[in-house]
């Protein structure tokens, strides 16, 4: 075998090097010298024959042993020579060496894990690029006054003015209600994350230069998730605050409640502060099985205040006795039950794609879909199951994330 793969080796290398023709006698002499030996021809045509066959055979050693010593490569003992690649080399083309200017407009504020597992997949998305990034945060969540929102809104779209970035990317929905929206059809690309609202409602549908990510909540999967660690489950309420991000969730639950025949839901409550939610949960007590906290953002105190969520989510925990279910994973460190969540960071990293491809392959906006992420995770609270004296199944426990203590525990 050994022998073998050098010989066609060697083969290879003369062939690759032009001097394969010189040995093409060989059948033909070899050919001569059966014969002759067949008794066809006459004793002088034999010795003739093999004259021919015997010089011909020392003529290519000749040439072998030559190529050895004049072919570099051809002839080193031991080693099998690769056959000459004659493919051109394929170019490396790289990342662009242009640097990037991309303006991140938050809807709400950076410290909020949501906004930071968006913005986290977003930058994946765009590792090895030269991106200067600029950050801005209307924080409307905290900051609901319509003076607010319209001192801000009006900073951002300052900014992108003056800063000319080579594109912008906006995430939840105030940020495309007050500033992606005025946006439609100019020349900077927009590309959003978290959108709850359809693309239509800001006017982007059919626009060359706004695209994106959808927001849409595992709505049916968090109430089986529910179900399945508290089976008994099956008149729920719902609550949200007077956000308008509020009536396209609500939309689409109402929608799809169909596919939970087993379970009723008997109030879609819109609660404006603090004290009446607090009424609300204590009448819940005994006339539903479960809450599902929606929008809990827009409470007022007794000065006109927001009621920090985490405020919300903690007493909810200590003064309730019903299970209760959300759709977002920050929840479920301040005591909400469980909820089959829409990642922040799938949302951030599928819009940074998205980006990418505008900044790197010249693709327009307009060629991307806009479409929800699918993948959701299940997050249970063990502390609040604990609390209230239920035992999750060990299946649930392996296969979603479990949060074993409250954040103000921590």
């Amino acid at each position: 075998m050994g022998f073998s793969l050098k010989v066609t080796s060697f083969w290879r290398c003369l062939k690759s090097r032009g001097l394969h023709a010189v040995t093409a006698s060989l059948p033909y002499y070899y050919f001569n010298f059966n014969q002759d030996k067949k008794g066809n021809q006459g004793e002088m045509e034999k010795k003739r024959s093999i004259g021919h066959y015997t010089a011909t055979m020392a003529t290519i050693a000749v040439i072998l042993m030559t190529a050895v010593f004049l072919l570099t490569g051809c002839g080193r003992t031991g080693e099998v020579q690769p056959v000459p690649d004659e493919t051109p080399a394929v170019q490396n083309i790289g990342v662009p060496a242009k640097k990037f200017k991309v303006l991140h407009i938050m809807s709400y504020h950076a410290d909020w894990a949501w906004n930071q597992d968006q913005f986290n997949g977003f930058k994946e998305a765009l590792e090895g690029l030269d991106v200067e990034y600029r950050v801005f945060e209307m924080d409307t969540k905290r900051q609901t006054s319509p003076e607010w929102i319209e001192k801000v809104s009006q900073e951002a779209r300052d900014l992108i003015d003056t800063w000319q970035p080579d594109l912008v990317y906006t995430n939840d929905d105030n940020a495309q209600a007050y500033v992606a929206k005025y946006y439609v059809n100019a020349e900077i690309p927009f590309v959003f994350s978290g959108v709850n609202a359809a693309p239509e409602t800001y006017g982007f549908v059919g626009s060359a230069n706004v695209t994106g990510v959808l927001e849409q909540e595992h709505f049916v999967e968090t109430v089986r998730l529910l179900k399945e660690i508290v089976p008994e489950v099956k008149k729920i309420a719902v609550v949200v605050d007077d956000s308008p991000m509020w009536d396209p969730v609500l939309a689409r639950m109402r929608e799809k409640q169909s596919q939970l025949p087993d379970v009723e839901f008997v109030s879609w409550d819109v609660i404006l502060t603090f004290e009446e939610f607090k009424q609300k949960m204590t009448e819940y007590q005994t006339t539903v099985d479960a809450v599902g906290l929606i929008g809990i953002f827009n409470f007022k105190d007794e000065n006109g205040e927001n009621v920090p969520y985490q405020d919300v989510l903690r007493w909810t925990a200590e003064n309730s006795n019903l299970p209760d279910f959300s759709f977002w994973g920050d929840r479920i460190k301040y005591g909400t039950l469980c909820t089959v969540t829409v990642s922040g960071y799938e949302q951030g990293l599928a819009a940074g794609k998205i980006a990418r491809g505008i900044l790197v392959e010249g693709r327009s906006p307009a060629s991307y879909p806009m479409e929800p992420t699918v993948r959701g995770e299940p997050i249970v609270s063990l502390a609040r199951a604990n609390k209230l004296g239920i035992k999750i199944k060990s299946d649930i426990l392996l296969t979603a994330k479990v949060v074993e203590k409250f954040e103000w525990e921590q």
